[in-house]
């Protein structure tokens, strides 16, 4: 997620920077997917930042979040109405609960950026819902991934979705450019208009990641300093994939299934 200043370039990244961020990308999806297995009511998000943060050290990574603009931790954990970069704590996790895992790791000198929101134990029918749409959101916009297309392709597409199934996208953050920077050009914003945006070249890497909310789209800061989250204080949730575009399309460098 970045709200950032027009002041870096886009990067074109070579096969080899491009095959090295893909090793990044496979070792992050697999953290992630360890972190997953360890959410459930009972759990602190404290406890999930100090495996996250074991697991990437123990890859030989580094975390990509820790001290990024202050920011005091490993793992975005974000609850409920808080959509991104909320600081682990010691708050528990409890059924019902819908949280955000969002991390990023530095590989051999390039980031990956990757985010899931998951049920807590039994969740609403709303809730579940939320979660399946914006993961369907994310899918819709990475199909629009190809030289030639826009980045307004992909929010444009975002957009019409979420609001076909009544919900609203996030307009004050937005998904990214990432390399050897975390946060590069071009913004990838979740709404827009087709042909419109930075074109989308061969090499270039992004990172996609529709913030979707269940009520009004507008958002507060949080009292933690660092976080985000709606101003209503309505369900809200955020996938997110790093993507390298590619002669054939693209490739999705932290894809992973789960359930």
């Amino acid at each position: 997620m970045v709200s950032m200043p027009n002041h870096k370039m886009i990067t074109i990244k070579s096969q080899e920077e491009i095959q090295i961020m893909s090793e990044g990308g496979k070792i992050l999806a697999r953290i992630m997917k360890e972190l997953i297995k360890k959410v459930r009511p009972g759990i602190t998000t404290k406890e999930l930042d100090r495996l996250a943060e074991s697991l990437i050290l123990e890859s030989g990574g580094k975390p990509s979040f820790k001290g990024y603009e202050n920011f005091p931790a490993v793992l975005c954990s974000s609850i409920n109405e808080e959509i991104v970069h909320s600081v682990p704590s010691n708050r528990v996790l409890k059924e019902g609960d819908i949280i955000t895992l969002d991390l990023g790791i530095l590989w051999n000198g390039f980031h990956n950026d990757m985010a899931v929101t998951l049920p807590v134990g039994e969740v609403s029918p709303e809730a579940a819902r939320l979660i399946r749409i914006t993961k369907k959101a994310l899918k819709r916009g990475i199909k629009k991934v190809r030289p030639g297309n826009t980045a307004g392709d992909i929010g444009n597409t975002i957009q019409r979705y979420v609001e076909s199934q009544r919900y609203n996208v996030v307009r004050d953050l937005c998904g990214h450019g990432i390399g050897r920077e975390l946060h590069e050009d071009p913004k990838i914003l979740n709404y827009g208009k087709r042909h419109k945006g930075e074109e989308l070249k061969e090499g270039m890497v992004i990172c996609i990641e529709p913030m979707i909310t269940v009520g009004d789209y507008k958002l507060k800061s949080a009292k933690d300093g660092f976080g985000y989250e709606t101003k209503d204080g309505s369900l809200s949730c955020h996938f997110e994939q790093t993507i390298a575009i590619t002669k054939e399309g693209c490739k999705i460098l932290t894809d992973f299934e789960y359930e």
